[in-house]
């Protein structure tokens, strides 16, 4: 046993001596590697480890794309990194190969804590990063973990201490450093952040501060993003001081500055129209129509429009499978959508952009922006989701006359020229009276057009470029009637410094939120209790939910405005006067009539006249239910004698033939009537003839063969007289003859004429009951 014990020992510090050596080699390998003459294209020519190439091969990864053959050897060699290529050019990997290397070079276990930290803008991204982790660094023994929100606190904070790689959203990350006592950063190694310029923006500046102020400097750092901020003060907020920059930007300018921001990919085949506001969902259910085929997604700038447009195209069913993604989904709904949609073949993804940067749906065709992006960067990275890896797409941009001028100029400063298209009017399909059908009948669709309505019209007011979003310019009333609105809604609009706020609260942790009240309220919460909130006063504090909810917050509130003392009914309005005789008399009826005629609906409305209630055709188009004809619609078709002609005559024939259908279910009834009587007949016929059977003994009974033994032949139409026949034939009465040179005593045979009518039948009956 304890030569057995000697000998794994020995092999164990033999593998450890052996690792170290090839550690060694790969760090020789890695500062040997000449970045100027780097003629690389697989993976396998670069200074990496077997485990992570294995998983590289298994992942079929095997090429290198421009931004990986750049930037991961300079990563490698420990240098910061700002890293800028096209969409859909593998940056995901330029990042998570370098943090694989890293961790395994320096040895990392789980008990030296957190190594490598990744932080993405949006939770789509953070879990698509995840993913390929997990496939590339099958073969390595880190742990990794995804924090986002809408995921269980608690699962995460017993766990996040084991981790070495943590990927995550801002918020998230966050919250987890203040509450997770395990949660150690001192040894970070390196900091990635993916879509960068989106997470230094004004949404994210207060955690992303935070965030950094938690972690060492001595860190390796890592931004990467399809367009990146040249911004010194949001670089030195990461502490980059010496950092290199890679990217195609590098080789045209010969210079580690992006002077020029990075095109889109050349096999993406870009297009524009120009369509007024007033008709951009017409336009666009008109392209849905005739692209059933494809696989598309269609940008929105706010979720409000996004339910509403998904809502209303559901119903009008265009012929192609929808879905929507929106920021206020559960985090279920979202990765749910995102699984289908990309499984899917032929469906339509309308969404806000939240899916706008990085995530990688594969085989899209078309990306169409109904509205027009806020800057550039937002266009680049929206029509990023189409032609990624060199394949082929297409991206589709209505703009309005007030758009269009100023954002082609800033397109076509970042070598951006998008073709023109026209639209074909016969392919033009208009939805507008459709809308305002469905608006009609249903309450919350209005509800939800009103607030999409609103949500544009704050969208345009707060954007940061005025030459193209012109607010003083937008035909309010026409887009309302556009969303099938009866009239523009009234908007309420907040100052920026408002705007800024809430947009800052709505990327922020909603828990870090309330730590910092604690501690700037702490006094004065320490004096006062704490409120208990049941679930009847979050029920009803909940907004945005129901038609209803909106509408009893508003009654609730202006009651709770009101004095006690005032009167019942108050005038709000002034500056005018009221003349009392002009008033209508608040007297209940004395006598019954009037107090009948009072409660009565019908008695009510017959002084009024009688409302006229209206009904929508196919199309959408509003008719009253009792409609009149013109007198020139009435002429047109010829005088008054011949028309009554022609429906005297057409009413003839119609009665015709409902006269000759009558008769024959008539002849039917009869026909079937006889047939049960025979039946009837037939049947007590063979019981008495079995009783009598039965009671002689005798062999020689006489048998007697009435008809043909068929009764389809029996009933035969000319065995019956018919009931259209104008000569009926004469009743006969039968003689029956019993012929005794025929009667043998083998066999007692009667021979009779064949009965023709009931009568006979009968007659036929009791003789031979009493034979």
């Amino acid at each position: 046993m304890a030569k057995g014990h000697r000998s794994t020992t020995s092999q164990r510090k033999e593998s450890r001596k052996n690792e170290i050596q090839y550690i060694k080699e790969l760090e020789t390998r890695t500062q040997e590697f000449d970045l100027k003459n780097n003629k690389t294209n697989f993976f396998r020519d670069l200074p990496i480890s077997n485990a992570t190439l294995k998983g590289l091969q298994e992942a079929s990864f095997i090429k290198l794309t421009e931004i990986q053959k750049d930037s991961i050897p300079v990563s490698l060699k420990g240098d910061d990194v700002l890293g800028a290529a096209k969409t859909g050019s593998g940056k995901t990997l330029a990042f998570l190969v370098p943090i694989l290397e890293k961790l395994y070079r320096e040895r990392w276990t789980e008990f030296d804590g957190l190594g490598a930290l990744v932080i993405s803008p949006t939770r789509e991204l953070a879990m698509q990063i995840y993913e390929v982790l997990t496939k590339i660094g099958a073969h390595t023994t880190f742990s990794a973990g995804l924090v986002i929100g809408g995921k269980d606190v608690k699962f995460e904070l017993e766990r996040i201490s084991r981790i070495n790689i943590l990927i995550g959203t801002p918020g998230r990350i966050l919250q987890h450093m203040d509450q997770a006592v395990g949660l150690n950063t001192n040894n970070l190694q390196m900091l990635v952040l993916d879509e960068a310029d989106r997470c230094l923006d004004m949404g994210f500046k207060k955690t992303l501060d935070a965030i950094v102020g938690n972690l060492p400097p001595s860190r390796q750092t890592l931004l990467f993003s399809a367009t990146q901020s040249q911004s010194l003060a949001d670089l030195a907020r990461l502490s980059l001081t010496n950092y290199k920059t890679v990217g195609n930007s590098e080789a045209k300018n010969g210079t580690n500055g992006l002077e020029n921001e990075i095109s889109t990919p050349e096999t993406l085949q870009q297009c524009y129209i120009e369509v007024e506001l007033a008709e951009k969902l017409d336009t666009l259910f008109s392209f849905i129509k005739t692209h059933l085929k494809n696989k598309m997604i269609v940008f929105l700038s706010s979720s409000k429009q996004v339910h509403f447009v998904y809502e209303t195209f559901r119903k009008l069913q265009p012929g192609i499978s929808l879905m929507h993604l929106h920021g206020r989904q559960k985090q279920k709904a979202r990765t749910e959508t995102l699984d289908k949609f990309s499984r899917a073949q032929q469906v339509c993804l309308i969404a806000t952009d939240v899916v706008a940067r990085g995530i990688d749906f594969p085989a899209v065709d078309w990306v169409i922006q109904v509205d027009c992006p806020e800057d550039v960067d937002t266009y680049i990275h929206r029509v990023g989701r189409c032609a990624r890896y060199g394949k082929e797409g297409k991206s589709l941009i209505m703009l309005t006359t007030q758009e269009q001028e100023g954002f082609l100029k800033r397109l076509k400063s970042k070598n951006i020229e998008p073709n023109k298209l026209t639209i074909k009017q016969s392919k033009k399909k208009s939805i507008r009276q459709q809308l305002q059908s469905l608006l009609f009948q249903d309450p919350e669709l209005k509800y939800l057009g009103q607030k999409a309505f609103i949500s544009y019209i704050r969208s345009i007011y707060i954007q940061k470029d005025k030459e193209v979003f012109k607010f003083d310019e937008i035909p309010t009333e026409e887009f309302a009637n556009s969303l099938g609105l009866p009239g523009a809604p009234k908007i309420k609009i907040k100052g920026m410094k408002a705007i800024e706020r809430a947009k800052t609260l709505k990327n922020s942790s909603r828990q870090l939120l309330s730590l910092s009240k604690v501690e700037d309220d702490g006094e004065t919460l320490k004096e006062e209790p704490k409120k208990v909130r049941t679930k009847y006063d979050k029920m009803f504090e909940r907004k945005n939910q129901t038609i209803l909810s909106e509408h009893y917050m508003t009654v609730t509130k202006a009651a709770a405005d009101e004095n006690e003392d005032e009167d019942f009914m108050v005038i709000k309005r002034h500056g005018h006067q009221l003349d009392e005789k002009d008033l209508p008399e608040l007297i209940a009826p004395t006598s019954r009539r009037a107090q009948r005629k009072a409660l009565s609906k019908k008695a009510s409305l017959s002084s009024k006249n009688n409302p006229s209630k209206m009904v929508f055709d196919d199309d959408g188009n509003a008719h009253p239910i009792y409609e009149l004809e013109d007198e020139e619609d009435f002429e047109k078709r010829g005088s008054a004698q011949r028309q009554k002609k022609e429906f005297l005559s057409k009413e003839s024939a119609t009665m015709a033939e409902v006269d000759t259908e009558d008769k024959n279910l008539a002849k039917q009834k009869k026909q079937e009537k006889k047939r049960r009587q025979l039946e009837l007949m037939r049947r007590e016929m063979e019981a008495s003839m079995a009783e009598e059977h039965s009671e002689d003994d005798n062999i020689g009974e006489p048998v007697a063969y009435v008809g043909t033994g068929h009764l389809s032949d029996d009933m035969d139409e000319d065995n019956y007289e018919s009931d259209n026949d104008p000569h009926p034939r004469k009743r006969q009465r039968v003689d029956y003859k019993h012929d005794s040179e025929s009667h043998t005593d083998t066999n007692d045979i009667i021979e009779v004429e064949e009965p023709q009518t009931l009568e006979d039948l009968e007659s036929l009956t009791s003789r031979l009951i009493s034979n």
